[in-house]
Parts: structure tokens; sequence; C-alpha cells
């Protein structure tokens, strides 16, 4: 019988003959204790590689928001090059209680490593205390199959590379002056979206809606507890209804798990950006397809993913919008003539978010732990 050592992460237990076996002592937010044991042929040891298995709390120093958003920048540019070699979404959805799982992988060719990332919602778990998302990163070696991180993020990195590629599409497609932000939603990502967009956009406000108005206020007050908000200066209030939102802002965010449209074609006004986060998954939908329609440019963040279960795939099957005449981000950002060439012009960027993100913010962290970052 095994016999655990108490002690720091990383203590070693009796195990089967010929082998080591390692212990991983991990907090997570939940507040419970996750452990982790593993085993490494003692035969093979010596100048073998060992997966490092690494929690949340030493995955976030890793990552630098300007350089994140130009590698996610890059990473689009490379898929619709043809340059990364991405898979169909898998998705898995439970109905009791209810939750969805995605999981995306793929690798950047001639790269170093290839990814599988696996990231889950379960609404339901708010009401227990837990974290609604929740998530993990596997990094494999191209060149031997081997698996050389556990990213024991819990959904973060997911949130932060979808961030980011918000912030991508604003910097190409919002339109050059930014006089109110508005983000649709209180949850994690409303927030994240703002906190990145300052790296992308000058602007002095910022209106948030969302159904429930206690959660708008609680998302302010995290903002403003944030540093870095503070010294963008930027003035956050909650908008007094949706249409109040649309009719003041230039740029707008939704980031909602709506499953019926939120934002209607006659309330966009001229010049508008809008960047919809939120329809990841068959049956989600948070703008009228006529939106899509009506608007000068629409830009995909991959044509395939997006005309399959992305705000373009309702578009199409109204008649509103023909696959030919969407737009890839990434050759938006190679050719920028291809977005927004006039501020009164309506864009709308449908994000469905893509397996390269995960393998770029993945190769963020695995150059960072590398050179020994903290």
């Amino acid at each position: 019988m095994k016999r655990w050592d108490r002690g720091d992460r990383g203590d070693r237990v009796d195990g089967a003959r010929g082998t080591s076996h390692t212990g991983l002592v991990l907090p997570r937010r939940d507040g419970h204790t996750l452990l982790i044991t593993y085993s490494v042929p003692r035969a093979t040891r010596k100048g073998a590689s060992v997966t490092a298995v690494l929690p949340l709390d030493e995955i976030k120093p890793l990552i630098a928001i300007p350089e994140l958003i130009l590698d996610i920048e890059k990473g689009f540019r490379l898929y619709s090059e043809g340059l990364v070699q991405v898979p169909p979404v898998g998705f898995l959805h439970f109905d009791d209680p209810p939750g969805d799982v995605h999981i995306k992988y793929g690798a950047v060719n001639h790269g170093a490593s290839y990814v599988m990332k696996m990231a889950s919602a379960f609404p339901e778990n708010a009401a227990r205390g837990l974290p609604v998302g929740n998530g993990v990163i596997l990094v494999f070696s191209c060149a031997t199959g081997v698996l050389e991180l556990v990213l024991l993020d819990e959904g973060w990195l997911t949130d932060m590379r979808t961030a980011a590629a918000g912030a991508v599409a604003a910097k190409y497609l919002a339109p050059s002056a930014v006089d109110q932000i508005g983000i649709v939603g209180s949850g994690v990502q409303a927030g994240l979206q703002l906190e990145l967009l300052q790296h992308v956009v000058e602007c002095g406000t910022c209106l948030i809606w969302g159904r429930n108005h206690s959660r708008v206020s609680a998302l302010i007050e995290r903002l403003y507890a944030n540093p870095q908000i503070r010294e963008w200066g930027i003035a956050i209030r909650p908008a007094q209804d949706l249409d109040t939102l649309l009719a003041q802002c230039q740029l707008i965010v939704t980031t909602t798990s709506a499953t019926a449209p939120l934002i209607q074609a006659g309330r966009v006004q001229a010049g508008t950006h809008i960047t919809a986060m939120g329809s990841d998954d068959y049956g989600k939908q948070e703008l009228e397809a006529a939106v899509l329609g009506a608007a000068d440019i629409v830009v995909a963040d991959s044509i395939n993913q997006c005309v399959d279960h992305g705000e373009c795939a309702h578009a199409i099957r109204e008649g509103r919008i023909d696959r030919a005449a969407i737009r890839e981000l990434g050759k938006v950002i190679r050719n920028p003539t291809l977005g927004r060439t006039d501020d009164q012009q309506v864009t709308v960027a449908d994000l469905t978010g893509v397996a390269v993100q995960d393998v770029q913010i993945a190769a963020m962290v695995t150059r960072a732990f590398r050179e020994g970052r903290t």
C-alpha cells in the first residue's frame, strides 16, 4: 500500500519497484485541494523530460498582456494563411445540471508543441459557491509526443485569450474615435474585455448593461478595484437600458450566453463596431441576424466555425448574408484595407474562439516557464 508523505508540492511516495512516484498538492479557487500523483520509470529518468504541472497561481505571472495581444493577433494571421492545424471543435452538452464542455486542439506548422484544451461552463455552479468556468490545457512536444506541461488554469487562460481576441478585433475594426465603450454582460469576460481594450483604444467612458443589475454593480466595483483601470481614468457606469448603450457607444462588446437576440438591427447607430463573443456554441445568439445583414463589413475569427455555430450561422440561415461576404480576421490583420475604411461604417466581428489562440497563449506560458520567469 502506498503511503503519502505529507509536505510541500513535489513530495515522493513509495510505489512499484522500478518507478518513482511524485505527488502534487494544489490549492484551487473553490477552496478544495487537488492531489495529483504520477510516476516516472527510474530507468529512463536520467536525461528524460519530466512533465511539469502548473497551477493557476504559477501561470498568472507568466502572462504579459501587451505581448499576449500581439501573439493572438499573430495567431489569427497564421490561421488565415493556412499555417496551422486546427480540427473542428469538440462539444459535450449536459442537461442535468446544465453545462457544456468545449474541446479545442491544434498546432502551428513546424512549431515546437501541439496543444489540447478543455474548457467548461456549468452555470449552476454559482449557486454552489463554485466557479462557473473551468479548464485545463495540455502541451505536448511536436518532436516526441511527450506531454511536457499540464496547465491547470481553471479556465483562466481561455478567458484571457478570448479577451485578447476582442482587443485585436477592436484594434482593426473600431472607429478612429471612440467616446464610449459599451459592454453587454456582467460576467468574468465582460470585465476582461474592458481591461484589455485599454491597450488598443483611447476612451473616457464605459457603459455596462446586464439583465442582473446587482451583478453589473458588482462588476463595476471590481473594475474600479483594478489599479490599471484606475490609472486609465475611464468612467464606468451602468447603462439604464440596452437602447441607451446602443445609442451612445461606438464600440460594443457582447459577452453573454444568450440564446435569443439581444441587439436589434434598427437600434445600431452608424459608425458602430460590435464584437460578439458569446455565440461560441450551437443555439447561442446575441445579435439579430439582420444586424449582420445591415453591416457594411462582417468579420469572423474562423469562417468555418462561424458559419457552423456563430452569429454568422444564424444570418446565413435567414438569408441575410452569404458566406462569400464574410472576411476572416487574420486576412484583415494582414491587409487592413479589408477592414474598416470609414468611420460611418457599421462593422461586426463574430468571434467563436479558435484553437490557435490556445496554442499561442500556451506557447507564451511555456516560454516564460522555461526562461524561469515568475
